[in-house]
């Protein structure tokens, strides 16, 4: 007897069994794509990736990495965007226990590492309890990549004794951080999905005792070719985070102020900007 369709509840998405039904359950692979270098990919993401018959995968992840995958793997795009979702997050996590549950060997494809801001803990609860077989593979994140590139390491003693990872966005309002804590010197600040609330984010660091002066480097695209950085201060962060069109990380702090940069001067407002240096 063919498999029952799986349907989810709020916007009537189904993945139909056909001609697998009858085979042994497949499984997820919750794979970290890194931040776009297919250099950064781990051996253990390419070999999932080379025995992937489906690849349900975020916008951001490159053509370069996605072609690693068999010719024969299906690809799923399941892009999220700030305000634009293909795909709800409940139906992408019914979408890849389905096709598991079709028997397909399933690879779920993040941009950077699942589990740092990438909702994988949700798509592995929803694999548990179907049933599914779920393996994750850690990934680059970017803060990392972003940080190696530039020269501007994450902890530095003298300068950075803890390193913190937070967002800047959340559903409704502001995010509900602890911004006494991260107001405290000598630690890095690393904000994800923070450069429309960069202006937020500032105040609120500041008029938590955070130094107005204290380094801050925005990282455009970390990893890939067009990568770009913005050295500022915290009291420029604002300012300085206007022009930024990709995705980007924020990270403040004192080590930042090791960013490999050089100056130039930007032809529209005629001020300097720090772009990434040539060396990198």
């Amino acid at each position: 007897m063919a498999r029952q369709p799986v349907r989810s509840s709020k916007s009537g998405l189904v993945v139909v069994g056909g001609t697998r039904a009858n085979r042994a359950l497949g499984a997820v692979w919750l794979v970290g794509a890194g931040p776009g270098d297919p250099d950064l990919l781990t051996f253990r993401a390419f070999n999932a990736l080379r025995a992937a018959d489906v690849v349900v995968h975020d916008g951001l992840v490159s053509d370069e990495i996605l072609d690693l995958a068999p010719s024969r793997a299906r690809r799923i795009n399941v892009a999220k965007r700030k305000s634009r979702h293909t795909l709800p997050q409940d139906d992408i996590n019914q979408l890849i226990v389905a096709l598991a549950l079709d028997g397909l060997n399933v690879v779920r494809l993040k941009g950077g590492d699942p589990f740092l801001f990438g909702r994988g803990g949700e798509e592995l609860l929803a694999c548990r309890e179907a049933g599914v077989e779920c393996h994750v593979v850690p990934g680059v994140t970017a803060a990392l990549a972003a940080s190696a590139n530039a020269g501007a390491p994450l902890t530095h003693r003298g300068a950075a004794q803890a390193v913190t990872f937070v967002t800047g966005h959340a559903a409704h309002g502001e995010p509900d951080l602890d911004w006494t804590a991260l107001a405290r010197p000598n630690q890095t600040v690393v904000v994800y999905m923070g450069v429309s609330t960069a202006g937020l984010i500032a105040e609120r660091l500041m008029a938590a005792g955070r130094a107005s002066s204290t380094p801050a480097l925005i990282v455009e695209n970390a990893s890939r070719t067009d990568e770009r950085r913005v050295l500022t201060t915290l009291s420029g962060l604002a300012e300085a985070a206007l022009g930024v069109k990709g995705p980007a990380l924020l990270m403040v702090g004192e080590s930042m102020a090791m960013a490999d940069t050089v100056p130039v001067i930007d032809p529209i407002s005629q001020t300097a900007l720090f772009e990434r240096s040539s060396r990198s």
